[in-house]
């Protein structure tokens, strides 16, 4: 800080704003050290955010909000934890290697193989319930991520 502070008040020569950019690069560069560094030093913690965000996925589809709100956001999550969505996903995504919407997202398939499977659901149940508003983007979804539609899913299993 000390060296910015130096070429802002005494820029003296053509080389006083290279140098000022390249102090302002060294900070931003040990701001990313410590962002980067407490995923690692707080591994306890982040285990338990991490536990919790599976307890909550669970939740979510188990008290039926899903139907009422639809398909959870990031946000939403982070707000459960009380961690800003940016810092909640680089928490996720430094843990287990997936961001939390791919987290989501795999929740939400291993939930549609599931009911995709019991004889009683239909598309427009399993989609209600996955908090998809139009059957259509479940099926559009579901082909996207497992490479099959459901039908051909149920018919494969």
């Amino acid at each position: 800080m000390d060296n910015i502070n130096q070429e802002l008040k005494h820029p003296v020569d053509k080389f006083s704003r290279q140098l000022f950019v390249s102090n302002i690069e060294v900070l931003l560069n040990y701001c990313m050290r410590f962002y980067e560094r407490q995923f690692v030093t707080r591994e306890e913690l982040n285990n338990d955010v991490l536990a919790r965000f599976e307890q909550l996925l669970n939740e979510y589809w188990d008290s039926g909000e899903a139907k009422i709100y639809g398909r959870p956001t990031v946000k939403y999550f982070a707000d459960k934890v009380c961690l800003s969505p940016n810092y909640f996903g680089d928490l996720i995504k430094a843990a287990t290697g997936k961001s939390a919407q791919e987290r989501i997202q795999s929740k939400i398939i291993e939930m549609s193989k599931e009911a995709i499977l019991n004889p009683r659901l239909n598309t427009k149940q399993i989609a209600d319930m996955l908090g998809f508003q139009y059957p259509q983007h479940f099926l559009r979804f579901f082909k996207k991520q497992v490479g099959c539609t459901p039908k051909e899913y149920k018919q494969n299993h």
